[in-house]
């Protein structure tokens, strides 16, 4: 069965991070406690670097929209 209709988006209630270090080397942790749960994602440079243009983006267009 195909979902016709689009879920709601999480509400984040809380953030936090660490960073872990294994033999492949460091690793960032981003936990974001969301009105549905927690959500925990793992995140190497180049991904946290794309989180950080995204929200970047997301930002630019926020202001923009309050101007």
């Amino acid at each position: 069965m195909k979902r016709t209709d689009k879920a709601r988006p999480f509400v984040p209630t809380e953030i936090h991070v660490a960073t872990v270090t294994d033999e492949k080397g460091a690793i960032g942790i981003l936990s974001i406690r969301t009105t549905e749960g927690l959500l925990d994602i793992a995140l190497d440079r180049p991904a946290a670097e794309a989180i950080v243009n995204a929200i970047g983006t997301i930002r630019s267009k926020l202001e923009a929209a309050e101007a």
